[in-house]
């Protein structure tokens, strides 16, 4: 006996009732798809972002650190006095210079994957450029640390090439700072730089690959040399997935909290900020106030990206 036949009526005209309702109705059909992804995402990820919002307007009562549930811009003003000011200038700067330094890095690698990189050696890139991704993300900070260190492998490379004296000048000046390379702004761009560099090189590739062969061999016809054709043809055509990639490297570094404080010197940035303030002193609204500015440049960001084509290279 089949599974039908063993069922009673009322379970197969129910069934089939909702079936034909759902394929008369497939708006209603769709409704009931995205439903549970819609609510989980307006409930629980935006719901959590307007809690966060709400919370940098309230202010924190300097006598007792209770939290003052009052509309209030006190806190938004806190964000421009001299030492926070200064930490969210180092945290700008350190994502812009980690997002222009990985643009360098990764167009050569990817136009190489693109434009020459066939068979096997294509899948060799992508193993290459996706390994790193596979392991723990305090593994590498961690062995960067120990590579940085002043007993690390990159100042026994450094001594044995009798170089040391160029790593002790560059440590010292001011804008530096630290006695290694464990513990200074150099090394925790190099880690970020590390770390965030398959999201600059897989966008950047894929646009490249999008770039046609017969611009190239036209603007060579037309007498223009390398220099002129990677400039007037290539990197236009290739910017879209430049500027896809950096949304990933400048708003990751915008807000990473580890590698500052593994690698970092003692001068904090925005998600050491966020992590003290909400932590050790307890203020949740200047905490919450220092969470909402990445959020506001990255909208401002990915405004401009857009505006440039560059979710298309997504």
């Amino acid at each position: 006996m089949s599974e039908a036949a063993a069922m009673p009526p009322n379970a197969l005209n129910w069934r089939g009732r909702l079936s034909d309702t759902l394929w008369r109705r497939p708006r209603l059909l769709l409704f009931l798809l995205l439903a549970p992804p819609v609510l989980w995402l307006g409930v629980i990820y935006l719901g959590s972002l307007f809690a966060l919002l709400a919370q940098s307007f309230f202010s924190i009562d300097e006598f007792s650190g209770v939290i003052k549930y009052e509309f209030t811009l006190k806190t938004y003003r806190e964000l421009l006095i001299p030492a926070n000011l200064d930490i969210i200038i180092r945290t700008v700067l350190m994502a812009a210079f980690v997002t222009i330094g990985a643009a360098i890095v990764a167009f050569p690698i990817a136009y190489f994957a693109a434009r020459y990189a066939r068979g096997k050696w294509k899948a060799l890139f992508y193993l290459g450029v996706m390994l790193p991704l596979w392991s723990s993300y305090l593994v590498k900070v961690y062995a960067w640390k120990l590579i940085l260190a002043k007993e690390g492998i990159l100042n026994w490379i450094l001594a044995k090439l009798h170089l040391t004296w160029l790593l002790d000048a560059w440590l010292s000046l001011p804008i530096i700072g630290g006695n290694s390379l464990s513990v200074s702004y150099t090394g925790t761009f190099l880690v970020f730089l590390y770390v965030w560099m398959p999201f600059m090189v897989l966008p950047i590739q894929a646009s490249l690959e999008r770039v046609p062969s017969s611009f190239i061999e036209a603007s060579a016809d037309l007498g223009a040399n390398a220099r002129q054709t990677f400039f007037n043809v290539i990197l236009p055509l290739a910017l879209p997935g430049v500027i896809a990639g950096s949304i990933f490297t400048f708003s990751l570094t915008l807000g990473d909290y580890i590698i500052p404080q593994i690698i970092g010197s003692s001068r904090l940035f925005i998600g050491q900020a966020v992590y003290a303030h909400q932590g050790t002193a307890g203020n949740i609204p200047l905490a919450a106030a220092f969470t909402v500015v990445p959020v506001v440049i990255m909208g401002f960001y990915l405004w401009a990206a857009k505006k440039k084509g560059a979710f298309d290279a997504l």
